[in-house]
């Protein structure tokens, strides 16, 4: 039977032989996870996605959700699935059991993520953002705050959001609106709409825990003046029991292009001037507070793109293996279209894209557990440095390729794809949000460039590139890959000839000019990024073949080499192409005038 979410000889690949996960069980944090474990939970996570969350997708996209006075309701059969994750406890499966999770290593959480997400997106979406709130509690919330909420959210019985956008305000957070004004028990009165509230609103739990940006009265005008609150939706007693209902409603619901299994809300708080809510850290450091789990929800948008892409290239390859159509050059008859040389490149396209996806999700994550395992701040750091700089890339450019990849899959279907018999209209419909919310991909793109690249007077990028750089020295001495690894190193070498030149632009004055190939930039890290993790798997699977390697095992390694051969040879040349355009850019975008584009 045909794979229709995530390879799983791939992801055993890059669990094991790549990030060599089960190793990690050498550590007593990681103690019970070894090779064993490791693979009975990836079954547990895609036997859960596949018999479960998955016949629930196109039911979310077709029934919707529905908003009635003030109350949203999810499809019934998202009840079931709703509760089958929290029993298994896959809402938080790498925090501690203390809190409700299982105490994994992120690398093999990330694996469950890809998997369920793939399931349904949509429906992952409302566990994604609860453990991100959660997390937000873990991390800053007082003894009282953890108590009460912690074990609920990571458990699912409660639910959680984030409530930032404003409608003037959009991504400008530092201009919003909302405000607090402090009682004198130490709670806060709050007041103020927000917009795009994923699951703001829903049936699926009992009480929706709000982390809430906002100012509190008399504090600073801009960024400097955000505190960030928890605002439930039913106040707790204090024996943990439900009291009553706080003034914090969903007004109505968006209808979007896709993941309708998702209610996107306009939330208002304190219309009748009862919204209470309680500090989450300190005063006015709640940007700060908020962006820990805004890194988090940036590379959810990764995870829910790569399982959404790896969905449609799966779909597509069994299509492609199935629909018999037309004579291919010295056939004597129709053949199946995987026999067309332009169907073979949409689908080679697709698989090194998932491929390269899979393993710089994996890659961070595997950051965050060496970050833990470090012996030194020194170590720690390091891995850090590679966190911060690779989240736009894990937001933006997989996002973006991904749009790209499942229009592609709609391509190989043909009329049929275009149709909502198969699956993969619908996951290119809902694949599109994740270069929009959590910070939009041009917003990625100008975090990558105006801050990334000069942090640290420059050491984020330095560090990616000596950790780029020792795979390829290691390919370049194995004769399969060195002519791979020595052309993802001429573009590496210009990258930072690119990074150079921006500094300089900036450095004159010309910031404007140089926000105008952000974007360019941002795909230029991202191939160059995309193309050592090919290189890297490459390397990997040329050992292997020059092992006693498995004969099921030899068409994946060789697929792999395939795989770095034709990013190496149809999507680099393009990158020089786009580095080429940066340095040499007039900033046309930023000096055609307003009146010039028309339209009037």
């Amino acid at each position: 039977m045909a794979q229709v979410i995530a390879d799983r000889r791939d992801i055993d690949f890059v669990l094991h032989e790549q990030f060599q996960v089960s190793e990690m069980s050498k550590h007593e944090c990681f103690a019970d996870f070894n090779k064993k474990t490791v693979d009975m939970i990836v079954t547990e996570a895609r036997g859960l996605a596949v018999k479960e969350l998955l016949p629930t997708l196109k039911i979310g996209d077709e029934i919707g959700v529905k908003f009635d006075k003030g109350v949203v309701t999810t499809p019934d059969e998202f009840k079931r699935a709703w509760k089958l994750l929290t029993e298994g406890e896959w809402l938080a499966p790498a925090r501690t059991p203390e809190w409700g999770g299982q105490g994994m290593p992120e690398t093999l959480a990330m694996a469950t993520r890809e998997l369920l997400s793939g399931g349904n997106m949509a429906l992952i979406l409302c566990a994604a953002l609860t453990h991100g709130a959660a997390h937000l509690v873990e991390l800053f919330g007082s003894d009282e705050q953890k108590n009460t909420y912690l074990k609920n959210m990571y458990t699912g019985k409660w639910s959680g959001t984030m409530l930032l956008t404003e409608a003037e305000a959009g991504s400008d957070l530092g201009s919003l609106t909302a405000s607090a004004v402090k009682n004198d028990d130490g709670t806060y009165s709050i007041t103020g709409n927000k917009i795009f509230i994923s699951s703001g609103e829903q049936d699926l739990t009992e009480n929706i825990i709000h982390p809430v940006l906002a100012r509190i009265e008399g504090a600073p005008a801009g960024s400097r003046g955000i505190s960030l609150f928890l605002v439930p939706k039913y106040h707790v007693n204090p024996d943990g029991s439900l009291g009553e209902r706080n003034d914090v409603w969903c007004t109505g619901i968006e209808e979007k292009m896709g993941i309708h299994g998702s209610p996107t809300c306009t939330m208002t708080m304190g219309a009748k001037g009862q919204c209470i809510g309680t500090l989450l850290g300190k005063e006015n450091k709640g940007l700060a507070h908020m962006f820990v789990m805004m890194n988090e929800e940036r590379l959810m948008c990764g995870w829910q793109s790569l399982g959404n892409t790896s969905s449609s290239y799966l779909h597509s390859l069994d299509f492609a293996r199935t629909r018999v159509q037309s004579p291919k050059p010295g056939s004597n008859g129709p053949v199946t279209i995987i026999n067309h040389a332009d169907v073979r490149r949409m689908l080679l396209t697709m698989k090194m894209y998932v491929e390269g996806m899979r393993s710089l999700l994996y890659f961070v994550a595997n950051c965050e557990d060496r970050k833990t395992l470090a012996q030194s701040a020194e170590e720690k750091e390091r891995y850090q440095d590679l966190v911060e700089i690779l989240i736009p890339v894990a937001k933006g450019y997989v996002s973006d390729r991904a749009v790209e990849m499942c229009n592609m899959g709609v391509q190989v279907f043909g009329g049929y794809g275009y149709t909502s018999d198969f699956p993969v209209e619908q996951l290119l419909r809902d694949v599109r949000i994740c270069g929009i919310y959590e910070g939009t991909n041009g917003i990625q793109a100008l975090d990558l460039m105006g801050r990334k690249i000069s942090m640290k007077d420059g050491q984020l990028f330095t560090t990616l590139s000596d950790r780029i750089k020792e795979t390829l020295t290691e390919a370049k001495a194995v004769a399969a890959t060195s002519a791979l690894a020595t052309q993802v190193e001429a573009a590496l070498d210009k990258l930072a000839e690119v990074v150079s030149h921006i500094k300089n632009v900036v450095a004159a004055g010309e910031v404007d000019k140089a926000n105008a190939y952000a974007a360019n930039f941002l795909v230029a890290t991202g191939d160059v990024v995309t193309g050592w993790l090919l290189v890297w798997r490459a390397l990997l699977a040329a050992k292997g073949l020059e092992g006693n390697a498995k004969s099921k095992d030899v068409s994946f390694y060789e697929g792999q080499l395939k795989s770095a051969e034709f990013f190496v040879e149809s999507v680099l040349p393009v990158t020089h192409g786009q580095m080429t355009a940066i340095m040499n850019g007039k900033g046309v975008a930023v000096d055609i005038s307003d009146d010039a584009f028309g339209g009037k």
